[in-house]
């Protein structure tokens, strides 16, 4: 049962946990997603078009983000880089750590779709005369980008959630709110889920917007 005083408290933190929310959780995923994209489309390129060199260096880059935990990537470089001289505040440090790892696992969703397009269509493109970097863009990137749509959504959304972690190298985001609050208060069941409801809330509205997207892209590619 809610009784008074927590039913207060949980009225009073909400407006407390929902402001970080919006100013420092949704920025940051917005920030990091939008590099982690460059990165992945970087890094898919050059392992489809074959290119030496850069394809194992790709390779080694997407095997070590993967492979290794997003906390420790955290730690590594707030924690750990200042002995080295190289000190970065929270919020930059959260970016390149986010960008980095949601790269590698978005790499190789465009590499996916990429190579899911079939071979006939690049074979097609220097038909008609166009050049390789034609043939991308105008035939290959479409029909990789349609592809790769729904699982680029899934992977902003579970980056919405991941951000959380950003709380363990002080980046004042909705899930540090909501500890400082429970020290507070010692009510850490009601708040703890409170913060979980408005993650949902966050997640449910990116998935509406994905589904807007993925029909708009099926009526682009029937017509």
């Amino acid at each position: 049962m809610i009784d008074e005083r927590l039913a207060g408290i949980l009225a009073d933190s909400f407006w407390k946990i929902l402001l970080p929310g919006l100013t420092m959780t949704i920025p940051l995923t917005a920030i990091a997603f939008f590099l982690a994209l460059i990165i992945a489309a970087a890094a898919a390129l050059v392992q489809f078009a074959n290119v030496r060199g850069l394809k194992q260096l790709s390779r080694f880059y997407i095997w070590v983000a993967r492979g290794t935990p997003l906390l420790v990537q955290l730690y590594v470089v707030f924690y750990g880089l200042p002995r080295l001289g190289v000190v970065i505040d929270p919020f930059p440090a959260a970016v390149i750590v986010f960008s980095l790892n949601e790269g590698a696992y978005c790499a190789e969703i465009i590499r996916a779709a990429l190579e899911s397009v079939p071979v006939g269509q690049l074979e097609a493109g220097y038909c008609v005369g166009m050049s390789y970097m034609q043939t991308m863009r105008r035939i290959i990137l479409p029909q990789a980008a349609r592809t790769a749509f729904p699982s680029l959504s899934n992977s902003l959304i579970a980056m919405v959630k991941d951000t959380s972690l950003a709380a363990n190298i002080t980046v004042a985001e909705m899930f540090m709110a909501t500890q400082k609050i429970v020290a507070r208060t010692y009510e850490p069941l009601a708040l703890y889920i409170e913060v979980g409801l408005i993650y949902l809330l966050f997640s449910t509205v990116l998935t509406k917007l994905q589904s807007v997207g993925e029909k708009k892209l099926n009526i682009y590619e029937e017509t």
